[in-house]
């Protein structure tokens, strides 16, 4: 099969090939002098090398190898003087290429057309044969083969690509890598230009680096002093706040059925700081058919949790029968549930009893002012709400009155949120446990529903979890989970936050924390996280369908982060958002030169004003600046 790489693929100039080949009157042209059908053109050069492999055969002591190629407008290319090839072997150690001068048996083997007893044959224009010759190599011999040719002043050097590879020869994935690194060939990082494909042209990111980053080091025989297993396992040990190396499940998706090797384990557990008491017991046990990632039950006890309970929220409702010592006249209450779904039937917990027993940490709510689909504040007063234990389990919650319903929200609806957390901390704190969020029903000032609670959210639920995976909490039980859909309850357009200064809201924040000023306000050396250290304009990964900004609300948000903390100012959406990360001066003018607003004075009913910017006009997708040509939204082939 032909590959046409999308990241290298040209146009191709398909009049050029026969389409004016034909006679005025349409028929076929003449044949070749020599009776036979005319050749079609070629060139001697290319600035992309597409190969098709077309068969490949292990024999004693070589690989034969037969392909075409072409270039970016698929002529062929004729003149090819370089090609190379490497077999890492299979052994019952794991995948293993030996380097020529290790002193002991030789796994697999490499060969150049400038290897002894290579060759490499042009049979006809285009197309070639090529005989890689490698003692240790035989028709049983099993593993990954790789190929790549070009190279030089004239042919450029073709992607790599794994002609073949043994089957469940890996347990993790190109799609599990590119979670995080979402286009490893564009990145840079070690080695992208080794990034390799399939003959379908899709990139095999794991086999590519196992030819020479297999099980198998090399002082043991392997090629590379680092495997792939101490890669993965030991690089990851800090990859991100809240990333768990210990969530097998993150980049393994097939069970772990064989471990080759103790020091796989090993690794892992000294780089953690982990003992190692008892490995080669769970060794025993992985390679007699179970799965190895379940022996990480700290991980998989808080996705059972996840998976096996939620809860509701009440709408927000007058009870006028409460007290408090300055407001006697009733208040604002919510109703918090919290279900269990592991049985057949569900069932409905007692907050209460887990709260008394310790599982449970916190169960609380607040009520939000609510517009256009969008929070707008907080009226509840900190600190001043009464619980109630209910019959039934449930709990309320409940406020004496709410700031500024008349004034700054009189124009608001009002919705609830609730959390509930599952302790999993350790005795010194933290916020280590396992929360559910729930909104409400949004109702008047009466106590009148008056919609379904709904909230625009352009991230895919496991935005946050491709990375932030130990199934834990941020800060203060707002959990990762549905694309940090919990975070909305206090980063939200109204509720002012200053966030280390960083940025506004819920989208300008997450952008800034990643890629803008954030990334480094919260590290004590000033840092860069992980997120940064990638490939910023990759934003796949969070908006994995891509952005309509025609589609923002137009609407403000309060943006007290974007001047050192100074309340009482708004900022225009997609300006907001934009500035998070460019924030120099240039873009700021130019996005205030097309009607966006950074700081501007906070007015009357702020939330219900429509703002100035038009910058979809010219960025939105499909658009002559559109946000798709500066930053990325599909995944790598």
């Amino acid at each position: 099969m032909k590959v046409l790489n999308k990241q290298y693929l040209a146009l191709v100039v398909a009049g050029s090939i026969g389409l004016s080949a034909c006679g005025s009157d349409g028929k076929d042209g003449s044949d070749g002098e020599d009776g036979t059908s005319p050749k079609p053109p070629t060139v001697d050069s290319s600035q992309v090398t597409n190969v098709e492999v077309i068969s490949h055969t292990l024999e004693e002591g070589k690989v034969k190898f037969e392909f075409e190629i072409t270039n970016e407008a698929e002529m062929l290319i004729t003149g090819l003087e370089k090609a190379n090839a490497e077999v890492a072997e299979l052994t019952d150690k794991g995948i293993g290429r030996s380097r020529d001068d290790f002193e002991g048996t030789i796994l697999g083997g490499s060969a150049s057309e400038a290897s002894e007893g290579a060759t490499l044959t042009e049979i006809e224009p285009g197309h070639y044969e090529f005989i890689a010759p490698m003692a240790s190599v035989n028709g049983a011999t099993e593993g990954l083969i790789r190929l790549a040719v070009g190279g030089g002043d004239n042919i450029a050097k073709s992607r790599y690509m794994v002609v073949a590879k043994s089957d469940d020869i890996h347990t993790t994935s190109t799609a599990t890598c590119h979670a995080c690194h979402t286009d490893y060939a564009a990145s840079h990082l070690k080695h992208p230009s080794y990034t390799a494909i399939n003959p379908e042209g899709e990139t095999d990111l794991v086999a590519g680096c196992m030819t020479c980053h297999g099980n198998i080091a090399r002082d043991d025989g392997g090629y590379a002093r680092n495997t792939m297993q101490k890669i993965g396992h030991i690089n990851h040990q800090t990859f991100e706040k809240d990333f768990a190396p210990s969530n097998c499940y993150t980049c393994h998706e097939k069970p772990i059925t064989t471990v080759y090797s103790m020091t796989t384990c090993t690794d892992c557990h000294d780089a953690a700081g982990i003992g190692a008491n008892g490995l080669a017991a769970q060794l025993d046990a992985f390679n007699n058919g179970e799965d190895a990632r379940l022996f990480h039950k700290q991980v998989t006890t808080r996705a059972e949790l996840r998976e096996h309970h939620y809860t509701t929220t009440a709408a927000p409702y007058i009870n006028e029968n409460l007290e408090w010592d300055s407001f006697p006249d009733g208040g604002w209450c919510t109703d918090i549930a919290l279900f269990n779904t592991e049985e057949e039937s569900e069932s409905q917990l007692n907050i209460a009893t887990l709260y008394a027993n310790g599982t449970l940490t916190y169960a609380g709510a607040y009520i939000h002012g609510y517009h256009d689909d969008s929070l707008v504040g907080r009226p509840s007063p900190r600190g001043s709400e009464q619980y109630i234990e209910n019959i039934d389990g449930s709990r309320s919650i409940c406020y004496p009155h709410l700031d500024g319903l008349k004034t700054d929200y009189r124009l608001a609806g009002l919705t609830a949120s609730t959390r509930v957390t599952f302790k999993q901390q350790d005795d010194d704190g933290g916020y280590d446990g396992v929360s559910f969020t729930s909104y409400s029903d949004v109702v008047d000032h009466d106590g009148i529903k008056t919609q379904a609670f709904e909230r625009r959210h352009s991230v895919t639920a496991n935005s946050c979890t491709s990375c932030h995976t130990n199934e834990t909490n941020y800060h203060k039980n707002g959990s990762y989970n549905e694309g940090g859909k919990d975070c909305v309850a206090c980063h939200n357009n109204g509720q002012d936050r200053s966030a280390k200064n960083s940025a506004p809201g819920f989208g300008p924040m997450v952008h800034s924390m990643h890629w803008g000023v954030g990334n480094t306000a919260t590290d004590p050396d000033g840092e860069a996280n992980s997120a940064d250290r990638l490939n910023a304009e990759n934003c796949v990964t969070c908006h994995a369908d891509g952005i309509d900004l025609d589609a923002v609300p137009n609407q403000y948000l309060l943006s007290k982060a974007y001047n050192g903390g100074i309340s009482g100012v708004m900022s225009s959406p997609i300006t907001a958002n934009c500035f998070a990360c460019h924030n120099d001066t240039s873009a700021k003018n130019h996005m205030i030169q097309q009607g966006g607003e950074i700081n501007a004075v906070k007015l009357e009913d702020w939330y219900t004003l429509p703002t100035s910017e038009s910058c979809a006009t010219c960025h939105a997708e499909g658009k002559s600046y559109g946000i798709e040509k500066f930053h990325i939204f599909d995944r790598a082939l």
